[in-house]
């Protein structure tokens, strides 16, 4: 699965969000908007796939998560029924997905000033509140194989938490190539998050995106095609009101966005040291002491006819990139460079069971190659010119960083921070912040490999969440 994600993510492309709001566990960020390095996904099991998991092999009866903005604390079941071979001449299942709110549940039985004074009267109260509908939510997903290349999946949220009775439909096809992945989705309503955390359903939302398997170097490339209809509107079980409307590039319209980049890897350190004999680390991917870094340098091309077009106008007034835009049409281009430089440090094996695992990741992100040109000109000329440089030309020059740390507690047991880290110059005080931490406890399934559970939490979007991931650094 490794090989499925991208290897320009991050700020330049959009991977799915892992999130709370939805019985499908997903949503897509607003094209643009980068979202945290601790809830950014590419193609993994779906959601379906991990609660059968987590129920058959970690025999767990519920799967708890908490979404502030959605339904409170509520518990998640999954029913999978296993088709025939025969079926559409291909393999599946079809799985039943059931979500009980029991925040909700819990407040209506405290509320309801009842005091029953037998364990008779208990029950009954119990059962009464139980029967309320507004406690459940369903959901239906089948996912077919219907060629060795080919998967389809098939889903189906109805919702009856709050006031959101809309229900969710999603249909995807992956198609594996020898050196490419296709993905065909449509979505209604498509739901989308944006970089201040709020969610918009967009009434139908179709892509279609071709991409080149990662590699540690070497070339790659992104192409997708995307298509919105309707008007947004905030998904109805958000409660960060907005007093801006929904953000332009979710407005109906037509948008192709392309990408080519190269990417290399650099080893400083490499640990040689024999591992411990016979102990099997707990997780194969984390177990080898390195000291690495890698660049990536592209170029980026946008193409956008409809309302949609509007921020990509925006945002050619704040890139010194290629832009035009068609009189009388609303259209826009835009091309632009990038680049991205990581650095990772590790240190211990994985293999005892304290402390033998410390891992840190630094990422650096220039998403507009020709405005820190530009940028840094100006700063080089007014240094040359002995001339003190604008804090708007320094703050142009700044890059995107994101931190990421893990370290090992007891075990297979790992603590795991993601954030984000802003330069705000015009902050005197303190003008540097963290952006969007993502808080983790992972347990690595040493059996399997490379796979763990993940308990994640977002100070943020106020959400939690259990899943499974596999081959995932």
């Amino acid at each position: 699965m490794k090989k499925l994600r991208w290897a320009m993510d991050g700020s330049f492309w959009e991977l799915d969000m892992s999130t709370a709001m939805t019985a499908d566990g997903l949503a897509r960020p607003v094209p643009g908007d980068p979202i945290p390095l601790g809830v950014s996904r590419g193609t993994r099991l779906s959601r379906a796939k991990q609660m059968h998991f987590m129920q058959r092999f970690m025999f767990l009866p519920f799967v708890p998560s908490y979404s502030s903005a959605s339904h409170g604390v509520a518990l998640h079941r999954s029913l999978t029924i296993p088709f025939s071979q025969n079926c559409m001449r291909g393999e599946g299942f079809g799985t039943l997905l059931g979500q009980f709110n029991f925040q909700k549940f819990m407040s209506s039985v405290t509320g309801s000033g009842e005091k029953p004074n037998s364990v008779s009267s208990w029950l009954q109260t119990i059962g009464r509140h139980l029967q309320n509908h507004s406690l459940y939510a369903l959901g239906f997903s089948s996912e077919l194989m219907l060629t060795p290349d080919d998967t389809l999946l098939l889903s189906l949220d109805s919702y009856t938490f709050g006031d959101n009775k809309k229900p969710r439909k999603k249909a995807i096809l992956h198609h594996k190539f020898p050196n490419h992945n296709l993905t065909v989705e449509a979505v209604s309503p498509g739901l989308f998050v944006d970089k201040s955390g709020n969610y918009w359903d967009v009434p139908l939302s179709l892509a279609i995106d071709m991409a080149s398997l990662a590699s540690d170097s070497g070339a790659s490339y992104h192409l997708c095609m995307h298509h919105n209809t309707g008007s947004p509107t905030q998904f109805q079980g958000d409660d960060h009101q907005t007093i801006h409307g929904p953000p332009a590039t979710l407005l109906p319209g037509f948008s192709i966005k392309g990408a080519f980049s190269f990417k290399q890897n650099f080893d400083f350190w490499r640990s040689k040291a024999p591992k411990l004999k016979l102990v099997q680390p707990y997780d194969l991917f984390l177990s080898n002491p390195h000291i690495s870094a890698s660049g990536i340098i592209g170029a980026a091309l946008t193409a956008s006819v409809g309302d949609c077009s509007v921020r990509s106008q925006d945002n050619s007034q704040e890139s010194n990139g290629f832009s035009f835009q068609a009189s009388g049409v609303k259209s826009a281009l835009l091309a632009d460079l990038f680049a991205s430089v990581s650095f990772t440090a590790q240190h211990g094996n994985y293999q005892r069971l304290f402390l033998d695992l410390t891992r840190f990741h630094a990422r650096l992100d220039f998403p507009s190659g020709s405005r820190f040109v530009a940028g840094a000109t100006q700063v080089a000329q007014n240094l040359l010119n002995s001339q003190r440089p604008s804090l708007e030309d320094i703050q142009t020059i700044c890059p995107n960083a994101s931190l990421s740390l893990q370290q090992q507690i007891a075990g297979p047991f790992l603590l795991r921070v993601d954030s984000g880290v802003i330069v705000d110059l015009d902050n005197q005080d303190w003008p540097i912040r963290v952006h969007d931490p993502v808080f983790a406890l992972e347990y690595s399934m040493q059996v399997l490999g490379s796979a763990k559970a993940v308990a994640w939490y977002s100070p943020k979007h106020r959400e939690f969440m259990v899943e499974l991931r596999f081959f995932e650094t």
